[in-house]
């Protein structure tokens, strides 16, 4: 049997086991990957351990499923490792040790992480640095170019809105006889992107969840694209409820012109589009208010769990560090959530389509709205997410109107928020 399914049989039975947990003078670091990210950590350990002698690093690699499941539990406990690699930023925030006291240079931290360190706060109002974003990713679009050249179409320029964008990809598709124009991935999280463009502010002063006006704009003109035939019917209206559906296999089979997902995808198209046609990543659509994405990611965290807070500190430090950065963001093909790198990271294992498109992503990176920012860092975020994708689906295929909609989507996360505050 495969020695990580061994381990997370063990972990799922519940057992403390001495090799994912922290002990005094050594660093334990539980880490899951989508590609090599542990592997290119484990060699930057070996080189921080020779410039830091007495203190050991062990990089537990363990499947993403265990970071899910099994870190809560075991935090819960009072135990586990002394950091780990974390999607559900704001859920485990009670869980994660302030090692602000134990950097060299908080200043640093601050101009490079400073975008994203309230993501890791476990309130507003804290001050603390708990670790840091290992990488962004972001929401975006991709564009079948091959579909473009043969329509003769040229594609819009960096700052065209969704409007010109829609127009240009409807010519596309009607002189290349494609099936739709457009399809956004079925989800609410892609739907805030263009809405906080087109002006959506998400909260009220006091940073509390409003849907307003910009956000009604954005539900009106996507209900209408898809009864006027330009968006894909299929990967909102072939689901119920709130349910996930992407986009990109469309894409991929070549039955839409554009596509709005995430830089995650990169991986996949590089892998099954192949030959087929040429594909971009193109920036962000603006709306009168921005041209946003949403960004997102996994992040280094130190734990409460640690009986090594000061070595703890010094490895994150020495991860954080410029040239460390640099290195696993370029290995990984991963877009750099460090200022002081956004733009700047070369990718020479990407083939030309991807490594050209994680330029496009990391470019967009200052293109977000701080909007976007607050939404994402936002704990109750799935409170506006899944009403959206539940009742806009309801407007697409005739059973509700746009103003019933969006008054639904905002009495459902008034309560969905009520049941998460109990």
């Amino acid at each position: 049997m495969h020695a990580a399914h061994l381990k997370t049989l063990a972990l799922a039975a519940g057992l403390a086991l001495t090799s994912g947990l922290a002990v005094a003078g050594e660093v334990r670091v539980m880490c899951y990957q989508d590609g090599i990210e542990c592997d290119v950590t484990n060699e930057l350990a070996r080189r921080f351990e020779a410039r830091t002698p007495g203190t050991k690093v062990i990089v537990d690699v363990v499947p993403y499923k265990t970071i899910v499941e099994q870190l809560p539990v075991q935090l819960a406990a009072g135990q586990g490792p002394d950091i780990a690699r974390v999607t559900d930023l704001g859920g485990l925030a009670k869980f994660y040790l302030d090692i602000s006291a134990d950097l060299k240079d908080r200043k640093y931290w601050d101009a490079n992480f400073g975008a994203t360190a309230g993501w890791l706060r476990p309130s507003a109002t804290d001050k603390g640095i708990y670790g840091f974003m290992s990488q962004l990713t972001m929401t975006g679009p991709y564009v079948n170019k091959t579909l473009f050249e043969q329509a003769k179409v040229a594609l819009p320029g960096p700052k065209a809105t969704w409007d010109d964008w829609m127009a240009a990809a409807r010519n596309v598709a009607r002189a290349t006889e494609t099936k739709a124009a457009i399809a956004w991935d079925r989800s609410g999280h892609r739907f805030a992107g263009p809405a906080i463009s087109q002006g959506a502010r998400l909260f009220d002063a006091q940073g509390n969840p409003v849907i307003d006006e910009g956000y009604k704009a954005t539900v009106q003109k996507f209900v209408a694209s898809h009864k006027d035939g330009t968006m894909l019917r299929e990967v909102w209206a072939g689901s119920g409820g709130s349910t996930y559906a992407d986009s990109i296999g469309e894409f991929i089979n070549g039955n839409v012109v554009m596509v709005l997902s995430g830089s995650w995808q990169i991986n996949r198209l590089q892998r099954d589009v192949g030959n087929k046609f040429d594909w971009v990543a193109v920036p962000n659509p603006c709306g009168p208010a921005a041209c946003s994405g949403i960004p997102g990611g996994a992040a280094w965290v130190a734990l409460k769990t640690s009986k090594s807070p000061k070595e703890t500190a010094a490895f994150l430090e020495f991860m954080a560090s410029e040239a460390s950065y640099q290195e696993f963001t370029s290995r990984t093909s991963n877009i750099p959530a460090h200022a002081g790198l956004a733009g700047k990271v070369s990718y020479p294992a990407a083939q030309p389509a991807a490594r050209a498109a994680l330029g496009v992503f990391g470019s967009g990176v200052s293109s977000l709205s701080p909007v976007a920012y607050q939404f994402q860092g936002y704990k109750y975020n799935r409170a506006i997410m899944l009403p959206t994708v539940a009742r806009v689906t309801q407007a697409i295929v005739g059973e509700m109107s746009v103003d019933e909609a969006v008054g639904k989507i905002s009495s459902d996360m008034q309560d969905a928020i009520k049941q998460a505050q109990k």
